[in-house]
């Protein structure tokens, strides 16, 4: 494959007529431009032009060389200089995946500050429920839990992902209160059918002195999306097992409270995940910078663990 500089110096070349010519508008001396044209010559094997004193003509294969490149030529220029800027500078498309509910009140916030500081990037998020393939798929970065690590991925923890026991005040108007997770058998339990599995998950709970215990939740509601678990639980139709970032505006604002403190679900970590650690975009690298000092500006971590009762 010919370098650029070979066949840029044989199109100003071209146009102008002259090597010397070429080598002013490029910067260069024209010993370089025609040492550059020279080598083009010589890997395909033809001339190019007709030397003389005074002036540079094409040959026949120069001139189909030359309508061959011509509107190419200029495109693949700006396309190797926006890649080159966007390598020193976040800007492009940052195509990124988040699950809906945790992306919309806790990362998406986060953006008008994001673009405020990079104004070049141009967000293109993805707000779904399924584990992504972050390469093949085309994604610049993923948060979320649970995803497969394929080679050259990298996962950087956020947050614990930690699930309590939520309902709302209504709901618990003139019911016992359970001591511990068994009890919440007696109550009516909002589950969530898994749109991957169509298995609905139960939760095995723990306290902040390692003792563990099933949480048999019954299946009153049944939905697919935690959103709509969340929801369901504010209207009084039972007791939901949320994440706490889910639940945590909820529980704030008084619509939710919380059974059994200090009992939660272990289920992983919230993650942030990106390809490569080397040659990072910069778009990518400012996002996750952004968004790992935000969580750690803020305590998120703290925020979200359910041993915080």
């Amino acid at each position: 494959m010919e370098s650029l500089a070979n066949l840029e110096a044989f199109m100003r070349s071209a146009e102008h007529g002259s090597f010397s010519e070429a080598a002013r508008r490029l910067s260069l001396t024209p010993a370089a431009i025609s040492r550059n044209v020279a080598m083009l010559e010589r890997h395909l094997g033809v001339r190019l032009f007709h030397r003389s004193t005074r002036r540079l003509t094409l040959t026949e294969a120069g001139e189909i060389l030359r309508l061959g490149i011509a509107d190419k030529l200029d495109g693949l220029q700006a396309a190797l200089a926006s890649v080159s800027v966007e390598g020193g500078e976040a800007a492009g498309t940052l195509k990124v995946s988040l699950p809906p509910t945790f992306g919309t009140m806790h990362v998406l916030p986060l953006l008008p500050g994001l673009l405020a500081c990079y104004p070049r990037i141009k967000p293109e998020w993805h707000f779904e429920n399924r584990p992504i393939d972050l390469v093949a798929e085309g994604y610049d970065a993923a948060i979320g839990g649970g995803f497969d690590l394929a080679p050259g991925v990298v996962a950087r923890t956020l947050a614990p992902a930690h699930i309590v026991a939520v309902a709302a005040p209504i709901y618990l108007r003139g019911r016992v209160l359970p001591a511990d997770p068994a009890g919440l058998q007696a109550l009516d339990g909002i589950v969530m059918r898994s749109l991957r599995t169509g298995r609905i998950r139960h939760w095995t709970m723990r306290d902040d002195a390692g003792r563990t215990m099933m949480a048999p939740l019954r299946e009153t509601v049944v939905v697919n999306d935690p959103s709509a678990m969340r929801e369901a639980a504010v209207l009084g139709l039972g007791v939901a097992l949320l994440a706490v970032p889910d639940a945590l505006p909820a529980l704030d604002r008084g619509d939710l409270v919380r059974l059994v403190p200090r009992w939660y679900a272990d289920a992983g970590a919230i993650s942030l995940y990106y390809a490569s650690r080397t040659l990072l975009p910069a778009k990518t690298r400012a996002f996750v910078d952004w968004v790992t000092d935000a969580f750690r500006k803020h305590r998120m971590a703290e925020r979200f663990a359910g041993s915080a009762g």
